[in-house]
This record gives C-alpha cells, structure tokens and sequence, in this order.
C-alpha cells in the first residue's frame, strides 16, 4: 500500500565543524582543529540514519544550487533516500557551525538559507509524496507554518512524529497530531515549562497533557522515558565510549519512526532507537556515524 516506510521533511544543511578542547565565554576565543565539512540537518540527517537501517525513505527538503547542496544531493542518493522531493534554489543551503569538545558534547548555531524558504505550498505540492508514506516525521529547522500545513496534509492512516527542535510553542492542531512529539531534556523545559527542578517524568506527564497521543523524552546516557496512555515508562540506555554526540537524536528519532510503522509498540521502538542512537555516539560526525541495522544488532 505504501511506496515508503518513512517520509522526513525537514531541514538539509552542510555542517561545518571544529573540535574545541573547551567551548568560548562571550567575547572570548579559543583556537580549534582544522575545518571538517560533513552533510547534515536534522530533515537529511533523519532520512540517511532510517535507509541505513532499511526502511525505504523519502526527503522532503529545499537546498541552494551551490557545492553544499550537491554535497547533500549526492550523500542522500548514496545512502538510499529518494531525494526527488528535494527543491533546489531560492536561497543558498543551510549552514550548521558545530563546536564539538572532547567529551563529545557539541554546540550548534544554525543558517538556515534555503530550509527557511520550504513552503505551505510546497507541502501541498508534495500531496503524492505524503499519500505514498506510511510515516511523516519532521523537525523545526524549517518553518513553523510549514509543518502545520505538513499535519493539514495527513492523510488518513498516516503516524506523524515531530522533534521539535529547536523548541517553540506548538499550535493545539500540531500537537494532537504528535504520536509520539520526541523532546530531550532542554525541547521538554521549553515546551511544558513548570518548576525548574521538575523531574523528567514530571516533565513528560506535563507534555502528554499538552494533547500529543504520546510522548519520547530522550535523557541521554540515562536512556529515555515514554509517556502514553496515562503512563510513563523509562527505556533503559546503552553504555558506550561517546566520541561526538552530533546527530545521534536524528538517529534516534529516525529509527523510532521507522520502527513504529513497521508496527513496533512505542516502548520496543524506543528501546531499539536508543541502541541506534549508541551506535552513532561511538563516531564522528552526524550521517556518517549512522549504523546500518546489522550493527545494532551486534551492539
């Protein structure tokens, strides 16, 4: 009945990154490695890490005609993704600058050029792409107006699943669409508020009150809770040796999605995304950390 088993629209960009021994105070500098250029954004980073593992992946997305989107045309053809949804032109690609220090912690600030410019218009252009998906995941790297056109546009039938990152207030539509809305720590604070020192679990009750059918909280190197139905479960973590944290959320997410439309209950997705997520940390850099599923299983 569907032609792929995940479809991603979100955002594409070249990540540009620097190792740093610590990251900068305001106004001050500190000198780092030589500049590596790996294809990222959280919409092509999601895409790669789900046809890795198998699933047949479309992207929805909208690059510059410039080196950077041809560097993520072609990484995205070579991991297995059908890119025909992705636009080029209208602004140059988006540009990540990511700090990562030797604990494998990163800093990022985001250009988005042409994710900016993907459109309402250009989700209802893509009507086919969405009826052809079983799942729809997208992310916060592209407009807000976007993704509330991306849930106008479900079919019937169709999961979606939202990393709201980076986090702002969500609209009620989008969020009773959210099964499950996948938040860390800091997207949680920000979208549920309530007391400081808050407890996860208080956290992700909080957010399952907001309206979304379930919730994903990921906690790191303490695993993850998952919120649905009035309970909170906690899905334990992998313990690896961590080189470079960029990305491994993309990983997760992109497995968990995978995963529940292949029929998984959300608990048994969590807990396989999180070895996903174990693998990628054990790796530089964001696409090319991504494991295929015959890692996971080894890990």
């Amino acid at each position: 009945m569907y032609d792929y088993d995940l479809l991603v629209v979100g955002s594409a960009n070249a990540d540009l990154v620097i190792g740093v021994e610590r990251r900068p105070s305001a106004g001050e500098t500190v000198l780092g490695s030589d500049l590596v250029v790996h294809p990222g954004g959280k919409g092509a980073n999601q895409a790669v890490a789900a046809a890795r593992l198998g699933a047949r992946t479309a992207l929805l997305a909208r690059v510059g005609d410039d080196a950077h989107g041809r560097l993520l045309l072609d990484t995205q053809r070579e991991a297995g993704v059908d890119n025909a949804g992705v636009l080029v032109g209208g602004a140059p690609t988006g540009v990540a600058l990511i700090t990562v220090d030797p604990s494998g912690d990163n800093s990022i600030v985001v250009s988005p050029g042409a994710n900016g410019r993907l459109t309402p218009q250009d989700v209802r252009s893509a009507a086919e792409l969405l009826r052809a998906s079983r799942v729809v995941s997208a992310q916060l790297e592209i407009p807000l107006e976007t993704v509330v056109e991306v849930v106008r546009s479900l079919p019937s039938g169709t999961r979606f699943v939202l990393n709201p990152s980076p986090p702002v207030p969500l609209p009620a539509e989008v969020l009773a669409a959210c099964d499950p809305l996948i938040v860390n720590e800091h997207e949680a604070r920000v979208i549920a508020g309530g007391a400081p020192d808050a407890s996860p679990e208080e956290r992700a009750e909080a957010l399952l009150a907001l309206g979304p059918r379930s919730v994903v909280v990921t906690l790191g190197e303490r695993g993850a809770l998952v919120a649905a139905d009035g309970s909170v479960t906690r899905v334990p973590s992998v313990r690896v040796d961590a080189v470079d944290t960029t990305g491994a959320g993309d990983a997760f997410t992109a497995a968990l999605a995978w995963r529940l439309g292949q029929g998984a209950a959300l608990p048994e997705a969590a807990a396989y995304a999180a070895r996903v997520g174990a693998v990628a940390v054990t790796r530089a850099g964001a696409q090319e950390s991504y494991p295929t599923a015959e890692e996971v299983a080894a890990l």
